[in-house]
């Protein structure tokens, strides 16, 4: 997905109920408004086979996965963000009630574009590891077989890479494995091993 920033000042109140009356999607943080393009159709594929095969195997637990319309709110930045992929456990948390602010997710999901691959990686897991309740973050490349897994233990983020179609992607925070082949299905990726 491509960012384009909004040189607004907003407080994170004004952007909310500005947000809420919105036609089009904006992140915040840094109390600035940032516009979401839309993404391809590798990115949207990988993003709705990962939700597929999460909630296929979340029937009869006690968690839930979101696709990118649900908003995430970091904790002491008060930046808001729609992650690609988002997955909460237990009674799910909300800023109000509008219950359209996840403050508790145990798993997220990033698609990486060409233009924001190392927002995502940098500036955005930084917002992201104040999360107290997350657990795993996912960056996915759609241009080739490549997905890092960044693990919370403790106080260390501890990363995983896979690269090959065979690998399986296990989530503990939500008690799921997905094979690669299936988060990759139907999108042409250039494959560095069978």
């Amino acid at each position: 997905m491509t960012y384009v920033a909004v040189q607004t000042q907003l407080t994170p109140e004004e952007y909310l109920d500005w947000e809420r009356k919105a036609a089009t999607k904006h992140e915040y943080h840094n109390g600035q408004i940032v516009a979401m393009s839309g993404a391809s159709y590798e990115h949207t594929l990988i993003a709705a086979n990962m939700v597929a095969e999460i909630h296929a195997q979340l029937k009869g637990k006690p968690c839930t996965v979101h696709a990118s319309d649900m908003r995430v709110k970091t904790s002491s930045t008060a930046s808001y963000f729609y992650p690609d992929v988002v997955a909460v456990c237990g009674e799910p948390q909300f800023e109000d009630n509008s219950f359209d602010v996840l403050l508790n997710p145990v798993l997220i999901v990033e698609v990486l574009s060409a233009s924001t691959a190392a927002y995502d990686r940098g500036e955005k897991f930084e917002h992201y590891k104040q999360i107290t309740s997350l657990q795993e973050y996912i960056l996915v490349s759609q241009d080739r077989v490549h997905i890092e897994h960044y693990r919370c233990l403790g106080a260390e983020w501890i990363l995983a890479e896979f690269r090959s179609l065979s690998d399986m992607l296990s989530l503990p925070s939500i008690e799921c494995a997905l094979s690669l082949r299936d988060i990759y299905a139907r999108v042409k990726v250039t494959r560095d091993n069978p």
